[in-house]
Formats: C-alpha cells, sequence, structure tokens
C-alpha cells in the first residue's frame, strides 16, 4: 500500500475500534464470595496492610507490572507540536506494544500543560499506581530536564525512550551494517542529522562506543564550537563531535561520510547528498512517517545499506525494538536509569538476534520472540 492508503486504512481501523486497548480483570467475578474477597470488605485488609507496608504495594497490586506511557504531545512523531489528543493514538499503541511484545500492563496518559514544572510534578503524583515511567514524545530541551528530576525524585524507572530506546536500535543496526560493507567503526564518519532529543542521544552512544568522527546536524546546519544561540544541551554536542570544527550546512557536512542517520522530518535529504557519501554509504532515514529520504531514492543513489523507521520497508530501525525488553529488564533489576555500557550491551544482544547481516536485514523484526527475553537478560547481566 501507498502512503495514502495507510493513512485511510489507519483512520478507519482506529474509528472501527474506538481505542487499541482495554482494562480487563485477571480473574472471573461470578460469585458474592469473590464479590467479598476482591472488593468489600475483603479489600480493607488488604489496604490496612498496605498503609503500613507501603513498599510491598506492587506485590499486591498492578503496581508492580504497569507501565506509564506519557506524552505532552510535544514533539509527536515527525509531526512535531500537535497537542495531546493528537499523541492519544501513538500511547496506545505504545501501551498495545508493551502488552503484547512484553506481557507488561500499560496505560497512555497525555497531559495538557507542557510546562516543565507541572509535567515534573504530576507524574510524581501518579506514579504509586506504576512500576515505571516511559517518557514519549516531549519535546527538547524539556525532555532531558524532566527525566533527570524524575529520576533523582523516584525509585522507579524513568526512561526518554525516544532518547535512550532510539540510541540502543540504532546503535544495533548499525553493528550489523558495517558488517555488511566491512567497515569498522572507528575508522567511520558518520554525520547525524537532528539534534533533538533522539540525535542527543544517539551522538552520544555513538561516541562512547568509539566511532571514528561524528558530525551533529541541526536546522541551522552543522554544530561546531562557538556557534550562536547553542542551548547546553547542544553545547555539550558540540564538545564531544566535530573535531575538525567543521562549518556549513548538511550538504557539507555529508562529504565522504560512510554513515547519515536522519532523526529529523521526512524529505530532508536528497538523493544529491547521498552520493556525496565515500562508497557503499548506509543511510538510516528513521522520520516517522515519512522518512528523510525514500529508501528507493537512497538506493538509486548508491546507499548499500538503507533503513528507516517504518515497518513497511526492510530494516525497521525503531524504538518499539528495544523498549518492550528494556522497561522489563528495568523493572526486574528495579533500576530507574541506564547507563552508556547497559546501552551498549543491550544494543549487541539485539544486533546478535541477526545471525547473518544482510542489506536487507540488519536488525531483527518487532515480532522475533527472541528479542525481548534477549534485552532482558543483558539488562540483567549489567545489574547482578
Amino acid at each position: 500500500m501507498n502512503n495514502n492508503q495507510y493513512s485511510q486504512k489507519a483512520l478507519e481501523e482506529h474509528k472501527k475500534l474506538s481505542g487499541k486497548i482495554q482494562i480487563t480483570s485477571t480473574t472471573r467475578l461470578t460469585t458474592t464470595e469473590q464479590l467479598s474477597t476482591y472488593y468489600t470488605p475483603g479489600v480493607g485488609a488488604v489496604s490496612s496492610y498496605l498503609a503500613k507496608h507501603p513498599k510491598e504495594v506492587k506485590d499486591y497490586t498492578i503496581a508492580g507490572n504497569t507501565v506509564a506511557v506519557i506524552s505532552d504531545g510535544s514533539a509527536v512523531l515527525g509531526l512535531g507540536n500537535v497537542g495531546p489528543e493528537a499523541a492519544l493514538p501513538v500511547m496506545e499503541g505504545k501501551a498495545m506494544l508493551f502488552s503484547e511484545l512484553a506481557n507488561l500492563n500499560a496505560f497512555p496518559i497525555v497531559l495538557r500543560s507542557q510546562n516543565t514544572d507541572e509535567i515534573i510534578n504530576t507524574i510524581i503524583n501518579i506514579a504509586p499506581v506504576f512500576a515505571a515511567i516511559n517518557l514519549e514524545d516531549i519535546a527538547a530541551p524539556a525532555c532531558f530536564e524532566i527525566e533527570k528530576s524524575l529520576q533523582s525524585k523516584l525509585t522507579i524507572p524513568v526512561v526518554h525512550d525516544d532518547q535512550h530506546a532510539t540510541a540502543i536500535a540504532v546503535l544495533a543496526g548499525l553493528i550489523n551494517a558495517l558488517k555488511v560493507v566491512n567497515k569498522q567503526a572507528n575508522k567511520i564518519k558518520i554525520v547525524i542529522f537532528g539534534a533533538g532529543a533522539a540525535g542527543n542521544a544517539v551522538t552520544k552512544l555513538l561516541v562512547t562506543y568509539g566511532v571514528g568522527e561524528i558530525i551533529a546536524v541541526d536546522s541551522k546546519g552543522i554544530i561546531y564550537k562557538g556557534r550562536d544561540n547553542l542551548d547546553i544541551y547542544k553545547t555539550e554536542l558540540a564538545n564531544i563531535t566535530n573535531s575538525k570544527n567543521t562549518k556549513g550546512s548538511l550538504e557539507d557536512a555529508i562529504v565522504n561520510a560512510d554513515v547519515v542517520i536522519g532523526l529529523t522530518t521526512g524529505g530532508n535529504i536528497s538523493p544529491g547528498e547521498i552520493k556525496k557519501m565515500n562508497s557503499d554509504p548506509i543511510v538510516f532515514a528513521l522520520a516517522n512517517p515519512v522518512p528523510e529520504i525514500m529508501p528507493e531514492d537512497a538506493l538509486g543513489a548508491g546507499a548499500a545499506v538503507v533503513a528507516t523507521g517504518r515497518s513497511d520497508f526492510p530494516n525497521q530501525i525503531n524504538n518499539v525494538l528495544v523498549f518492550p525488553g528494556l522497561f522489563k529488564g528495568l523493572i526486574a533489576s528495579q533500576q530507574n536509569s541506564m547507563n552508556e555500557t547497559i546501552k551498549i550491551t543491550t544494543a549487541q544482544a539485539l544486533a546478535d538476534c541477526v545471525t547473518k547481516p544482510s542489506a536487507k536485514n540488519i536488525i531483527p523484526s518487532v515480532f522475533d520472540k527472541h528479542v525481548v527475553s534477549a534485552i532482558v537478560t543483558a539488562i540483567g547481566s549489567k545489574h547482578k
């Protein structure tokens, strides 16, 4: 199907379903005895016990196995600041994937406010219900402050998965793509187009991994030391990338690059720019729903390996491959944050799910039953 057909199909299906998730009981309620046990008067004993032992709430309620998927609608997919109502179907989809792929309960929550302090306080106040907080589609730089603050104030995992799960998926894909073109990470040049939440996390992870040269590019051009109007987060990128202090646009940055990673919006990379890259270039055009360059155009311009964030093309590099196992692993190991070493270990585990990488197979399918367990095992191995 083409994009218009997918759009129409999605609208029809979402309207027919009126929501992709629902709340169901974990046991049948058919007798008076059950009613007395699960509700009044029996539930009073459970409440009285938890009033004295609040740390045991996860053993007696959904708080041990439920993720809050929370957005303010400020950076939804590649669509931008479209608000809470428009964010809701995406959050529902995330909750659906948690359930289907990792057997975790998840509930979508969209907030009317885009005020950082209000978002932080709201999440703190609802946190007792949940085993983890999945921050989603919250624009930079607010997302950085919100995540950091919540991690310091809550004792459950808090992850802005647009940053970390995306970075892990990108690294996993890159590991296998480099095998296909027979290049080494420490000898390549990568251009990362997009310096928002995902671009920031991807850049930092690839620096830690040991990529030879990285140039980050935002909507105003190449990020370099001393550029005007850099916020503190882009200043951090300037300090760890672009060692030659190259200036200019994407067109300047991409010359002789081995890899370009798009984390912006659709149509931002041209075939002409791909032709300026080194031999056997790798193109990750990850904007959703429309990639920075369509796969056929990238391949036509000489790309050796092409990936997108979409499920209808080969090589879907998307955080959907990571977040179900990531949260399941973090909940099991009772961690509220991750370091770069854990991310690299997780990325390697994900890459290893593909035993024979090829140009059209650098990343496992989201339906590969080994993916979640591989990620959970990788996270657990770093928390023993």
